[in-house]
This record gives structure tokens, sequence and C-alpha cells, in this order.
């Protein structure tokens, strides 16, 4: 345990980043497997209507550092593609 007061207060600091940053990673992978589930069930509607709101959050992520930057564009890439195939 931490004896000083700034050791005490990083442990806070810490704990609150890590949650944040938990909480930017679960909001994507969420839309990212539910884009994927609307690709599979043949939906281009709803998977378009997902990739747009996916975008959004995998740049916010990349904003705060919690993805990088190659991790993101290989992400939106995949995904875009599958869409594009899907409305083929």
């Amino acid at each position: 345990m931490a004896n000083l007061k700034a050791s005490k207060k990083a442990i806070k600091v810490i704990a609150k980043k890590t949650k944040t940053n938990n909480d930017y990673t679960a909001v994507v992978k969420n839309n990212i497997k539910n884009c994927e589930k609307a690709i599979l069930e043949g939906n281009g509607e709803k998977a378009t209507e997902i990739f747009q709101k996916l975008q959004k959050n995998i740049d916010n992520a990349v904003s705060k550092g919690v993805i990088k930057k190659n991790t993101a564009a290989r992400q939106k890439s995949r995904l875009s593609t599958k869409i594009k195939d899907l409305k083929k």
C-alpha cells in the first residue's frame, strides 16, 4: 500500500483513467460485434448505420490514445470492405 499522499492520489488517478480507457475499448468492441452481426444477417442499411457510429467511436479512442492509429485504420478498412461486398 502506498504511504505518501502523492502515491495515494496517483492510485486513484490511475484507476479512473483505466476505467475510462476500458469504457472506450468496450464501446468500440461492442460496435464492431454489432456491425459484424448485421453483415452476417445481410442487413446492409443497419450495418452502414452502425459503421458510421463506429468510425466516430474509433476516432475518439485514437484521439484519447486508447487505440493505435494503424489499428483503427485497419479495423475501419476491414469493415468497410465487408459492407461494400455486402451491397454488391
